[in-house]
């Protein structure tokens, strides 16, 4: 919660192709830190294997070894008593149980304090104030750092512009590219045997003359945004079968930046062709952002937050509203005994909730859900922002997604750097 009242989201500075990519730690990608791939944690619950297994062959000895057992121990001293103590120590620091109790008890000290700064003396102490205050200082400069981030954002956005308006042109059939726009070169990886590249021609020729008897060939490409979103699990978890058809219409996504001078924000426009489903040819979703230290707690300052979001209005056609359903529920007169039918609107899963986020009060009290909501919200509009507009070809292919679950190491590995 910010101290201005709208909820915020922290981001930290993270590479833009890997989130354990190397480099400089404020030159990249912003992303939430609470939307971040979260680290597994064993569960408290789970038994431990090399408990089971030992319990198993303890009940399996018979009286007699227990007995050698015993004597055994009692004649180990010094060393040996030494290795027992540190298998033990192994075999406690692999129990679940004991971890997760060990954590909570770290986790409860966690900001507590040490007592060293109180031992200081006080001169020190008067020092140690001075180099706070520099972080202070430290933070507000960082804080301009993202500004000029953010300019240069909008400065590069404008380059690319032409070339996703041209991208644009393409798939909506608009502009038909040249034979050598379409040449590509595949790496050696790609490249067909022969064997292959006679099978893919005869396979073409078949669809050539499919074609030919066919009334008109497909304009663009059909069902582009459609695939992307279906490729993109973060998104495809959001789609429903009835959103499918009117993500057909989608024809482009862009992103613009707030002006200079403005507060900083992007907005997100999606542009529909006309559909029997709703009258709006351009659909958007602002998120407003702030890149200041909060006063009441300097520190916490870890580069801009997102403060709030707004969606837009939707002009439903009659009947066409995927984001409501009806339902019918029956009720019984109390006095007669009468049943009767009564039919009820009420909100229905889709996609297009998107454009339609909690609305963050003036005292920025937000329910858990509600947090829930905006939290998810937050990484998707930023990942709409950074990782689909540009790369929407790739994401088309699925060459993108690819390169995504590289970035991440299967549980239980540890990462390496590169």
């Amino acid at each position: 919660m910010s101290a201005g009242g709208g909820i915020s989201l922290p981001f930290t500075a993270i590479g833009a192709k890997s989130l354990s990519s190397p480099g400089p730690p404020h030159c990249a990608v912003l992303f939430p830190q609470s939307c971040l791939r979260p680290h597994s944690e064993a569960s408290v619950d789970s038994p431990n294997m090399a408990d089971i297994d030992n319990s198993k062959d303890q009940a399996e000895m018979d009286p007699a070894d227990m007995e050698d057992v015993e004597e055994v121990e009692e004649e180990e001293t010094g060393e040996d008593e030494n290795s027992k103590a540190r298998q033990l120590t192994v075999q406690m620091m692999q129990n679940p149980q004991i971890l997760a109790a060990l954590q909570e008890r770290l986790d409860g000290l966690n900001g507590s304090p040490s007592g060293y700064m109180e031992s200081l003396p006080k001169v020190v102490k008067r020092r140690v104030n001075a180099l706070k205050n520099l972080q202070v200082k430290c933070a507000h400069i960082e804080a301009k750092f993202y500004e000029e981030v953010h300019e240069l954002e909008r400065k590069y956005a404008a380059l690319y512009q032409p070339l996703f308006d041209k991208r644009s042109d393409i798939v909506r059939a608009a502009y038909e590219p040249t034979d050598e726009e379409c040449e590509w070169k595949a790496d050696e990886e790609e490249e067909l045997t022969v064997s292959k590249q006679e099978e893919m021609k005869e396979k073409a020729k078949l669809e050539e003359e499919k074609k030919d008897e066919e009334k008109e060939d497909p304009k663009g490409i059909p069902e582009f945004w459609l695939t992307v979103f279906k490729n993109v699990d973060l998104l495809s978890d959001m789609l429903q079968e009835h959103d499918e058809p009117i993500l057909t219409h989608l024809q482009d996504i862009k992103v613009k930046f707030s002006d200079p001078g403005q507060p900083m924000s992007f907005t997100l426009e999606f542009f529909f062709e006309p559909n029997e489903f709703f009258t709006n040819t351009v659909l958007t979703k602002t998120y407003k952002m702030r890149s200041e230290p909060d006063e009441s707690d300097p520190f916490s300052f870890d580069g801009p937050e997102i403060m709030s979001c707004t969606g837009c209005t939707i002009d439903w056609t009659k009947g066409k509203n995927v984001t409501l359903k009806t339902i019918k529920k029956k009720q019984k007169h109390k006095g007669r005994g009468t049943v009767r039918t009564v039919t009820k609107t009420v909100p229905n899963d889709s996609f297009f909730n998107f454009f339609s986020p909690p609305e963050v009060p003036e005292s920025g009290e937000l329910d858990e859900d509600s947090k829930a909501i905006l939290a998810a919200d937050f990484e998707i509009g930023h990942f709409i922002r950074e990782r689909i507009v540009p790369r929407a070809i790739l994401y088309f292919t699925g060459e993108a997604i690819e390169d995504d679950d590289d970035d991440y190491d299967e549980e239980g590995e540890e990462a390496t750097t590169r």
